[in-house]
């Protein structure tokens, strides 16, 4: 399934170095794009069965800005967490330890997508100092309580059924090319057939690079486990939500009880896309964000 980026110009413009830490036993693997010198410095947690390339379309936009961006634990090019669970409280320690391993502690911006809206959340809950927090498509209730109650009961009995069944035709079930498209196919608004391609590639190409069953299935039990709202009266920092108007994961609705639940934060809602906005809008969803991240103090350096 071949498919031009279309945001490939832009992103080939932005320097990239990579490296890699032991953090709780994982070894991370991590990116970082744009200058050193730059004026912010955001730490990224992209989505379930994602990794770093996800949320490119985003950087691509903001050159002015460094970005870490490393693949969570289990996934990409992240070995597994062998010091505590993959549950949302493991990933909000790796979060936490993986900020100090930079040396960045309260010295960078916090952004979550998705089930990384979860983790940064709770890792703020947890402790972690950071300048301002950032949300795109946050999980705002129980992934158990989404507006397709249908297709989430399935994806709960498929996960459950991999977490049973033995590991190797596990993980062909896990990784089959129909299961993927049907995520892809499901999640995707935009009517731009060329668009609509190269979204499936990417998911073709990233969306089974899991480590293994065990690191999948814990990861998807923790996805549906908590939502950002478990975890609100720990984020008193300045935030930013970028929502979708049409979102299969988290409606409108509970993304303004959300925002309204946190003080100082800021509601950007982009209609006409659903929990792809990485994909689909990150023009928009990069413009939002330069103007909040332009309000906030320099990084410290």
């Amino acid at each position: 399934m071949n498919a031009q980026s279309p945001y490939a110009a832009k992103l080939a413009t932005i320097p990239v170095t990579d490296g890699e830490v032991s953090v709780l036993g994982s070894t991370t693997h991590y990116w970082v794009y744009g200058e050193p010198d730059a004026e912010h410095t955001i730490i990224l947690s992209h989505g379930y069965r994602g990794e770093h390339h996800g949320l490119e379309p985003v950087i691509a936009q903001l050159p002015g800005i460094r970005f870490i961006s490393p693949d969570l634990p289990g996934f990409g090019e992240s070995t597994p967490l062998t010091e505590v669970k993959h549950d949302i409280e493991g990933y909000a320690q790796w979060l936490i330890a993986f900020t100090e391993a930079m040396g960045l502690t309260g010295r960078a911006i916090t952004l979550g997508h998705s089930f990384g809206s979860i983790v940064s959340s709770a890792a703020l809950a947890k402790g972690l100092k950071t300048q301002a927090l950032v949300l795109v498509n946050p999980i705002a209730i129980s992934g158990l309580k989404g507006p397709r109650p249908i297709s989430t009961f399935v994806t709960v009995v498929f996960y459950r059924t991999a977490r049973i069944l033995p590991e190797k035709l596990a993980n062909k079930m896990l990784r089959s090319p129909l299961i993927v498209q049907f995520m892809s196919s499901a999640l995707v608004k935009t009517k731009d057939a060329a668009l609509r391609k190269w979204i499936h590639r990417e998911h073709h190409t990233f969306f089974s690079r899991f480590a293994t069953r065990t690191s999948v299935t814990e990861g998807f039990e923790a996805s549906i486990a908590h939502n950002v709202g478990d975890f609100v009266s720990g984020i008193t920092v300045p935030t930013l939500l970028v929502v979708a108007e049409l979102d299969d994961i988290t409606p409108l609705s509970a993304n303004r009880a959300l925002a309204a639940a946190i003080p100082n934060s800021t509601l950007v809602v982009l209609p006409g896309v659903g929990h792809l906005i990485h994909y689909e809008s990150p023009e928009p969803a990069a413009a939002a964000i330069l103007d909040f991240v332009e309000a906030q103090p320099a990084s410290a350096r």
